[in-house]
């Protein structure tokens, strides 16, 4: 593995124990932002491993993944959507507020446990 590959791999787990860390403290909202974060980070490790490149600077994790050449099943492609979506709305306070009232516990920890099945799954990939 590369260096520029480890240090995004790194950063990706380092998001998920931010993640784990959020549950914990009951952040639910921001569970669903470090987790967005560590898959974006865990696909642009792909992509150094794979480019040898920059990734590029986006936030949108099915476009990473195209950008990556992973494929992927279909389940996985709308997780990818549903956290990507997190991202995008969890940065504008005037978002914050009604989003927050809606993550549960529940669904913070779901959330939490799919991403890390995923990172996982995709760090599997990096050479």
């Amino acid at each position: 593995m590369s260096e520029a590959a480890k240090h995004w791999a790194e950063q990706s787990e380092y998001d998920l124990d931010t993640a784990r860390a959020m549950l914990a403290s009951n952040r639910y909202l921001y569970v669903l932002f470090c987790c967005q974060q560590a898959v974006e980070k865990a696909l642009k490790a792909i992509i150094v491993s794979r480019t040898a490149t920059l990734p590029p600077r986006i936030h949108n994790l099915v476009r990473l993944a195209e950008e990556a050449g992973i494929v992927k099943p279909v389940e996985r492609t709308h997780f990818l959507g549903e956290l990507s979506a997190y991202y995008i709305q969890s940065r504008y306070p005037e978002d914050i507020r009604g989003l927050a009232s809606t993550v549960t516990r529940e669904m913070a920890g779901e959330t939490l446990a799919s991403t890390e099945e995923m990172i996982s799954w995709l760090l599997s990939m990096i050479e």
